[in-house]
């Protein structure tokens, strides 16, 4: 159908082999069969031996997360070549400048790998997003970009019926599949024009900065929360900072600053996602947004996420050259 879009269809497994990729790759099949536009087909594996058992996957171009890793882990994937999605999980850590130190060496020895890496805080399993995804257990769990399905609506309730519509098609693809996890709901957008949350919130009638003040936001979580059939992993909205292109322009303009992307993380959204930082911000700032991040994730028991993204190169007040098709370039702000 137009505009049905998956994100991601992710297969959890603690057998990382060539069995694998031949299943995610029918299940990609299955959903282009039904009329779905899939973007990404995905691998979440905790048996990860860099160079090694990911490397038929690697070639196969399904991406790979690993989930929660060490401090040796981040300086491999740093020496190495390949594209590894990962995330260290901070919810009852104590955090100093130290706890920075994943963010800014990758910074400094592989800025690319900003795009794949992130701190997590009461982290939810199973999601099919990167660089969340956590393995729990085997199976696979599809993530949507609901946000193409807003194209002719009038209204949220308009949009919010499209959804369910394409909720129930893939329970009812999977239904006798015994490995289907769920569907994670989160509104994930992209780009712009009608991938774009901005966008549509642009076209019910309302800028950006008035949105924030409205329950906007509020009635969409509560729809992805309590009306998917099948839920599963974070099922929260994304407001990603440099993928949804007409976000960037507000964060260019300065109204998305990182006091606002956290008040709306508090209330409906699931953090701070692919916010640009410069080369020389302070290690100092950095450790104070991820304690607020922190105490405000574990008094609401609530999954929350930093995802920070560098260049390597553009200092604040510089423009950022990310050369990655899924962020937009924008003039780095002090946090």
């Amino acid at each position: 159908m137009k505009n049905d879009v998956v994100r991601s269809v992710c297969l959890f497994t603690d057998k990382p082999d060539q069995k694998a990729i031949e299943r995610v790759d029918s299940l990609a099949t299955r959903l282009s069969d039904e009329g779905f536009a899939v973007q990404t087909r995905r691998i979440c594996t905790p048996k990860f031996e860099l160079g090694k058992t990911t490397s038929e996957i690697l070639k196969s171009s399904v991406l790979v997360c690993i989930g929660e890793s060490s401090s040796n882990d981040i300086q491999k994937m740093i020496q190495s070549d390949q594209s590894i999605s990962f995330h260290v999980d901070l919810t009852s850590a104590k955090i100093d400048e130290a706890a920075t130190k994943p963010l800014f060496d990758l910074i400094r020895n592989k800025p690319s790998a900003t795009f794949d890496f992130a701190f997590v805080f009461n982290n939810a399993k199973s999601s099919p997003y990167f660089p969340s995804a956590e393995y729990e257990r085997n199976g696979f769990a599809i993530g949507l970009q609901p946000t193409d399905l807003s194209e002719g609506c009038a209204s949220l309730e308009e949009w919010f019926e499209k959804t369910k519509e394409s909720w129930k098609r893939i329970c009812e693809l999977f239904e006798n599949d015994p490995d289907f996890l769920g569907i994670d709901s989160s509104v994930a957008p992209l780009f712009e024009g009608k991938s774009s949350l901005i966008n549509f919130v642009k076209r019910l009638g309302m800028n950006f900065s008035e949105s924030v003040t409205t329950d906007t936001y509020l009635r969409i979580t509560e729809f992805i929360k309590k009306q998917n059939p099948k839920p599963i992993g974070l099922c929260g909205l994304m407001l990603p900072c440099l993928e949804d292109f007409e976000l960037a322009e507000e964060y260019e303009n300065g109204n998305f600053s990182i006091e606002r992307n956290v008040f709306l993380s508090l209330h409906c959204g699931l953090g701070i996602d692919t916010y640009p930082i410069g080369v020389d911000e302070k290690p100092k700032r950095v450790a104070e947004i991820l304690r607020l991040v922190q105490g405000l994730s574990n008094k609401y028991k609530k999954p929350l996420s930093v995802r920070f993204v560098s260049d390597g190169k553009a200092k604040i007040g510089e423009k950022t050259n990310f050369k990655n098709q899924y962020l937009k370039d924008v003039k780095v702000r002090r946090l």
